[in-house]
């Protein structure tokens, strides 16, 4: 309805400039509505760029550090290696932990006491996608400033996020549509930008000072942010849905815990990832045959990403209980049948 015609105003929110009243309310009420999910204070900012997370890649070491500045990244997954590829044309960059070289099947611990005293942060990637493991617990990175990846995870699990100085997010898996992104940054970090060093584009502290409308913001992901921030606030918050969330992704782990059908891919169950469920069956051609009868069933988009294979159970926030529900019983029935 809003679409079409935003609070009886006339016009679309596609069509809404964003030098309008009606847009200021959007933006300010996703900018509190993240605050408060988050439990953050006035030391922090939220930011709406664009370019998605991987623009995030270069602007936070331009941001946040000088060309022989270190810089550590923790190489959890493919997204964590980009990352770390993109800052060390930038800064120092240096690798903390690392599970690349067994397909980042586990995290890999960070020993704090390797982090140089005048490192300017650590750089972890929350939620892994690809191969479906997570950080579950934060690590201790010490009086060093902690950055977080939360694309795939943020207001999905309840962290601490007042332990971060950075958080950035790409919106579209939890939190919205494609074309907004999502930065969290401690306002204390600003005393780190060079700006006479910067493109105003890519200054945090351009778009923290024009509250994120120094050129014009992608309103319509804005306004899904807005809405889907109120969606989380309206069911008890980012707690709820993480126990929810979990308790999706319990169902399918004690599926393939308790077979010898399904194989999980993670290593170490307390790695495991509560948005992406990852396993394999025992051939290319069984697990052919599942996702194509699961699509049959209504169950898609199962099939692994390229670079892992096997299967990749997605269950967002957005994913309601019997949709996960109804991949279990067809997990059980596929294995009865295909024994």
């Amino acid at each position: 309805k809003n679409l079409l015609n935003y609070k009886n105003l006339g016009y679309s929110v596609l069509e809404m400039t964003h030098r309008s009243d009606a847009y200021y309310e959007i933006n300010n009420t996703a900018i509190a509505n993240l605050k408060q999910l988050m439990n953050l204070g006035d030391d922090y900012d939220v930011l709406f760029l664009t370019g998605g997370a991987s623009s995030q890649f270069f602007m936070i070491p331009l941001n946040l550090a000088n060309k022989d500045d270190i810089a550590y990244y923790a190489l959890s997954g493919i997204f964590a290696n980009k990352a770390y590829e993109e800052a060390k044309r930038f800064i120092n960059a240096k690798i903390i932990s690392s599970s690349k070289d067994d397909n980042y099947n586990h995290i890999a611990k960070i020993d704090k006491t390797q982090i140089d005293k005048n490192a300017k942060y650590v750089h972890i990637t929350l939620n892994n996608t690809i191969v479906g493991t997570a950080y579950n617990v934060l690590p201790d990175v010490g009086d060093t400033t902690l950055v977080g990846d939360m694309s795939s995870n943020i207001l999905a699990k309840n962290y601490d996020f007042n332990k971060f100085g950075l958080i950035y997010a790409g919106a579209q898996k939890n939190i919205g549509v494609a074309g907004v992104t999502i930065v969290v940054i401690k306002k204390s970090l600003f005393n780190n930008i060079n700006s006479d060093k910067l493109p105003l584009m890519i200054d945090y502290k351009t778009h923290s000072e024009s509250c994120s409308l120094y050129n014009t913001p992608p309103v319509f992901a804005v306004y899904v942010v807005m809405l889907m921030t109120k969606w989380v606030k309206d069911r008890g918050g980012i707690k709820a849905m993480e126990e929810l969330n979990n308790k999706k992704a319990n169902i399918l782990y004690d599926i393939i815990d308790n077979s010898n059908f399904y194989s999980g891919t993670v290593v170490n169950k307390s790695d495991r990832s509560s948005m992406n469920v990852t396993f394999v069956l025992r051939n290319d051609e069984l697990t052919n045959k599942f996702i194509l009868e699961a699509k049959n069933n209504g169950l898609v988009n199962l099939k692994g990403h390229k670079a892992a294979g096997g299967i990749r159970a997605s269950i967002y926030n957005s994913m309601p209980l019997e949709g996960v529900l109804k991949l279990a019983d067809f997990m059980n029935k596929f294995e009865n049948e295909n024994k």
